[in-house]
């Protein structure tokens, strides 16, 4: 479903489904790169029992219209300005990387609109090494192997996806090659410079939910448990096999936590 934010298309899959305000609302928030898609197995089941689902594609990604945002507190104010073209008042939110960061900012900004978050493959500071950032900057081929290769466990080359007929190298792959220039990079900088981490944190009003995967290579489940030391009764669940791709590394153990953590 197309909206249209600041004047520019917004993309949102919805499971084929007609938003309804009577509906709670579900939002899912891809990383740095990627795309609506990344969530297929959890937003489609919400999708298909009662919720409304908007997986969205950040300015410059997948189907919505660019440019890219270039910062983390411009993505949560533009998350809530496309719940006001999609009609709705609140909605919980599950973020992924920069999603993940996305989401906090937002909660912590907009908290009558947040009703709960839920943070995957997180860590705060978020940063990027020098090389990844250059790469991106200069949009080369090694920055998309270096997203590829870091954002999976050591495992998944060797076989035994939980997907059977998926390759995930190369579904990660094909993504970041639809990508215009400076896209990833914009990411990738804004997930590097945030630094309001700690007074979002602060200011949270609604649960939260830290999913990790315990092989992560790009935010190191640490971190994330770390920084969950600040928020009162957030919620942890970690994935032993899984990487960074925790949605497409374990989907259904992704999926079950969501679940219960929504209901």
């Amino acid at each position: 479903m197309n909206f249209t934010v600041d004047g520019r298309q917004a993309f949102a899959y919805t499971a084929a489904h007609e938003i309804d305000p009577a509906k709670p609302t579900v939002v899912f928030l891809h990383g740095a790169g990627l795309d609506h898609s990344w969530f297929g197995l959890q937003s489609r089941y919400f999708g298909y029992h009662g919720r409304n689902v908007l997986a969205l594609d950040f300015p410059g990604h997948g189907r919505s219209a660019g440019p890219a945002l270039g910062t983390i507190e411009a993505m949560a104010d533009w998350l809530v300005r496309l719940l006001d073209a999609a009609g709705l008042d609140q909605a919980a939110v599950v973020g992924h990387s920069m999603g993940a960061l996305a989401a906090l900012e937002c909660a912590a900004r907009h908290a009558p609109r947040i009703q709960r978050i839920a943070l995957l493959g997180f860590a705060y500071p978020m940063k990027v090494s020098e090389a990844f950032l250059n790469a991106a900057k200069e949009n080369r081929q090694d920055a998309y192997d270096m997203d590829t290769i870091w954002a999976h466990a050591p495992r998944v080359p060797l076989g035994g996806n939980p997907n059977p007929g998926m390759w995930m190298y190369g579904d990660t792959l094909a993504r970041l090659g639809r990508l215009a220039p400076g896209v990833l990079y914009a990411g990738l900088k804004a997930c590097h410079d945030y630094a309001g981490g700690e007074a979002a944190a602060a200011k949270l009003q609604c649960p939260v939910l830290l999913i990790l995967g315990q092989r992560d290579q790009m935010t190191a489940p640490k971190s994330g448990l770390a920084f969950m030391q600040r928020i009162p009764g957030a919620q942890v669940v970690q994935l032993a096999p899984s990487g960074h791709s925790l949605m497409a590394e374990s989907p259904d153990d992704v999926l079950d936590a969501l679940k219960g953590f929504l209901a």
